[in-house]
């Protein structure tokens, strides 16, 4: 039989039928992806989906992912799925990788191999799925003649892991091509690898989240804000890189010259939120600030960022961000900090603001900056001017070009 059977695959007789056409499997490359899509819930699955809905147009798409993402003792937050919002649904899915079980590992190969796939697209992210990843990669190059590209969202996670470089140059170096989406990312990818094929992409933008009939001025009747307030987001889970604290005491100014901006907090608290709630009451900001703690479904997404008047990542650390784009899905502007790829992507005082890390006195001048000249149409309007680099179809060129399906 072989290792699980991989000496019996029969061919096209095995394909799934997404287009309803085996013939249409015989004139259109095969491309397989393999990481988490709905019903997981996060910035990677969303963005496996989006890829998978871009390539679907001119491939054929074959996603396998997760059964168990993962165990729960590992997870820090409440629940890995969510259903609310069929949009990111992908067809022609499997969930067959477990994690905690190799067995499944030799599994999900088994059958990425059966689908004869000219490319398999692996995100990255975390060491953690390192022996998983690694294992499937290594027998679907074995076994089939399949070229493997990781599109790595961060090289080294922002938490450091026991092995995290060993387990990342291990996995990363079966890869035939690499993407990545900053500078720093690419940096840490050829200290780890220095001959890689690689090549940096900017990250794509979400607008799937939108909803053509949510103005503005029903978003905040649906948060209960009021139309002349002057309304600042952050939104994400909540973690020390992600700087919110730095946010926080940036808000005394801006509130001095704006008695009643709002800054609604939106996500899932990852660590202690009484520190938090303790600078918000040791600087009199309760009434300045509205918290919805907890990660907020897909289908109630738009409202926060239709609400906003501007976007803020007081990040202490990153490679990029799922957020920016996100915001500039809705065009709406950033505050960003000098951190990671975040200042590849926004363009000072054109799209938003570039401040430096850890510093409250930058965000509050940018922010007044901001509402003070009312520069919303300016930014909308480069935001606009930039779609096209930020396009699915600009990655679809990348991917195309590195894992040789335009060949």
């Amino acid at each position: 039989m072989g290792i699980l059977g991989f000496n019996i695959v029969k061919g096209l007789d095995n394909l799934p039928t997404q287009k309803g056409k085996q013939e249409k499997y015989m004139e259109t490359k095969n491309v397989v992806i393999t990481g988490p899509v709905y019903p997981y819930k996060g910035g990677i699955a969303h963005y496996t989906g989006l890829l998978y809905k871009a390539l679907v147009k001119k491939y054929n798409v074959a996603v396998f992912s997760f059964k168990l993402q993962y165990p729960g003792f590992l997870y820090p937050g409440n629940e890995q799925k969510d259903t609310s919002d069929s949009r990111f649904k992908t067809d022609s899915t499997r969930y067959l990788i477990n994690t905690m079980n190799p067995f499944s590992w030799f599994i999900t190969a088994r059958e990425i191999v059966k689908y004869k796939p000219d490319l398999l697209v692996i995100p990255w992210w975390n060491p953690y799925f390192a022996p998983c990843f690694w294992t499937i990669t290594v027998l679907v190059k074995l076994f089939s003649k399949s070229k493997v590209l990781y599109i790595c969202h961060n090289v080294l996670p922002h938490e450091k892991l026991p092995l995290q470089k060993i387990l990342a140059k291990l996995t990363l170096s079966r890869a035939d091509s690499l993407i990545v989406h900053s500078i720093e990312d690419e940096q840490k990818l050829l200290d780890l690898l220095p001959k890689a094929k690689c090549k940096k992409h900017v990250h794509p933008t979400y607008n799937i989240f939108k909803r053509d009939d949510l103005s503005l001025a029903k978003a905040r009747e649906l948060l209960n804000i009021d139309n002349n307030c002057k309304v600042l987001l952050f939104f994400g889970f909540v973690r020390e890189y992600k700087g919110l604290i730095y946010l926080i005491k940036a808000l005394p100014e801006v509130v001095n010259s704006y008695p009643d901006v709002k800054l609604i907090i939106v996500g899932e608290f990852f660590q202690d939120k009484d520190q938090y709630l303790n600078e918000i009451v040791g600087l009199d900001l309760e009434k300045n600030i509205n918290i919805y703690d907890g990660y907020m479904p897909d289908q109630e997404v738009g409202k926060f960022f239709v609400a906003s008047d501007i976007v803020v990542l007081p990040y202490t650390s990153a490679t990029q961000s799922g957020i920016v784009q996100i915001a500039y899905g809705f065009y709406k502007p950033v505050l960003v900090t000098n951190v990671g790829g975040l200042p590849e992507v926004v363009e000072h005082k054109k799209t938003g603001y570039v401040v430096d890390p850890k510093k409250p006195e930058q965000i509050s001048d940018a922010l007044i900056d901001y509402l003070k000249e009312d520069r919303q149409d300016e930014f909308v309007a480069n935001i606009k001017g930039q779609e096209e680099r930020f396009s699915w179809d600009k990655m679809v060129e990348t991917i195309e070009e590195l894992g040789g399906l335009s060949s």
